[in-house]
């Protein structure tokens, strides 16, 4: 008797599937835009976006040039995105967004971004 194969999703590919089901609840308008969140293991990415137009109105990274080498895949490198993406959406007239972890647990490098982000002006 011969043994059934066993699909096995790959990781980026199940990580999409539940981004698809936090996206299906979150979106971002021209009055709340949606801060997305980013994390691989080495970096953190921040985009503030307006789904209704899209667009990207604000991004920060860990590739940053002010923030490269200083900060890493660390927290204290993931609030450092977080106060100068808050900044920056400062800039860009935006002062309340709707958070959008993605597939990522709200815990450790996507808190500390958050945290950052609101102790930079941003509401959520």
């Amino acid at each position: 008797m011969a043994s059934v194969p066993v699909r096995r999703l790959s990781r980026d590919l199940k990580r999409q599937r539940i981004h698809d089901r936090v996206r299906m609840r979150v979106s971002g308008t021209s009055e709340r835009p949606r801060l997305c969140v980013y994390r691989s293991l080495d970096h953190i990415y921040a985009q503030v976006i307006d789904d209704t137009a899209g667009t990207t109105l604000a991004a920060a990274s860990t590739l940053d040039k002010e923030l490269k080498g200083k900060t890493g895949a660390t927290r204290e490198g993931a609030a450092q995105v977080g106060k100068t993406l808050a900044e920056r959406a400062r800039k860009a007239g935006v002062s309340k967004v709707v958070f959008d972890r993605g597939a990522f647990l709200f815990h450790g490098r996507v808190k500390a971004l958050a945290d950052a982000a609101r102790e930079g002006g941003l509401e959520f």
